[in-house]
């Protein structure tokens, strides 16, 4: 089960690196396309996506220490960290996008079952 929590936590890692980029970097030339908004509005709200890239950042940061120390720091980190992506995925989908739901939520949701049943 160790391995499978990795794994499923190495991914919630990933999408929040895609995430960060999309959010502080391609914000204007690919966030039109995937969050389905117009390119005026990705131009007007670059500052914000930019700032909320960062804050995704340090869900990244959380999750990697969560891998990367020893115990106890280590599940705090994961644990932490996880449980943020799911609340947060969870508010996206009721305020945004279901599509959040499926694509952040889930995934840390069995990132972090995965995680409490290896531990």
């Amino acid at each position: 089960m160790t391995i499978v929590a990795t794994v499923l936590t190495m991914l919630v890692i990933l999408i929040h690196v895609y995430i960060v980029l999309l959010e502080m970097v391609l914000w204007r030339s690919r966030g039109p396309r995937v969050f389905g908004i117009s390119a005026d509005f990705a131009r007007d709200s670059a500052a914000l996506a930019s700032n909320q890239g960062l804050y995704n950042a340090f869900l990244v940061v959380a999750l990697v220490l969560g891998l990367a120390l020893r115990e106890p720091l280590a599940t705090a980190f994961v644990f932490y960290g996880l449980g943020c992506v799911v609340v947060a995925g969870l508010w996206g989908a009721l305020t945004a996008s279901r599509r959040i739901l499926y694509v952040q939520a889930l995934p840390a949701a069995l990132a972090l079952a995965a995680q409490w049943m290896a531990r």
